[in-house]
């Protein structure tokens, strides 16, 4: 199992990232809060990681916190919860908000993230209210670049939201619905419309 990876960050292509360990490079796939916390590529990392493997493929997916790589196996546990929609929650709330959400048992909230539905949100509530039920902090509480520019900002930040599970037009009406500077990276596009998303 890898535990843990540590090494230079070679790219980033929200979901995606690319690091270099000792010449290894490593492909990890990551919810946005932890792409936004990312540094400069270039710039050593050190991400949390969890390992999936079948027989057909292997995935790696990293998280900057604990509490994120608890949530993400958390959500593995529910029924039809599978790892692109665990990072799709993780990119859409925070673990504390989503931890709160459970324990107030806000199906509302829930079912306006991408790719949940409210019978989703429902069955995460029911799996999940007794694990949450006696944390006021939360899950933290309980849990011990190549240089070259494949793609503009809006196309990257495209392809990120429909990654995470939002349908093509949705993404596009998402993206049309924010003010971008000229200069703003796909990082910071994302943060804009993903804060948007959570105001509305």
């Amino acid at each position: 199992m890898i535990g843990s990876l540590r090494g230079r960050l070679v790219q980033k292509q929200p979901p995606a990232v690319l690091i270099d360990v000792q010449g290894v490079g490593y492909e990890v796939e990551a919810p946005m809060s932890t792409i936004f916390a990312l540094p400069a590529v270039g710039e050593e990392v050190y991400l949390q990681t969890h390992l999936i493997a079948r027989d057909d493929q292997q995935a790696l997916y990293g998280f900057s916190t604990a509490a994120e790589r608890q949530l993400f196996r958390d959500l593995l546990k529910v029924n039809r919860v599978g790892a692109k929609l665990a990072l799709a929650i993780l990119s859409g709330i925070s673990v504390a908000d989503f931890v709160a959400c459970v324990q107030t048992e806000d199906k509302a909230r829930l079912a306006k993230l991408p790719g949940l539905g409210r019978k989703t949100a429902e069955r995460l509530i029911l799996d999940l209210r007794d694990r949450y039920a006696q944390t006021d902090a939360g899950i933290s509480a309980s849990m011990g670049s190549s240089g070259v520019a494949s793609a503009t900002p809006q196309t990257e930040a495209f392809n990120a939201l429909v990654s995470l599970g939002y349908k093509p037009p949705e993404a596009r009406r998402m993206l049309d619905g924010v003010d971008a500077e000229d200069e703003v990276t796909t990082e910071e596009l994302l943060r804009k419309v993903l804060r948007s998303a959570a105001a509305t």
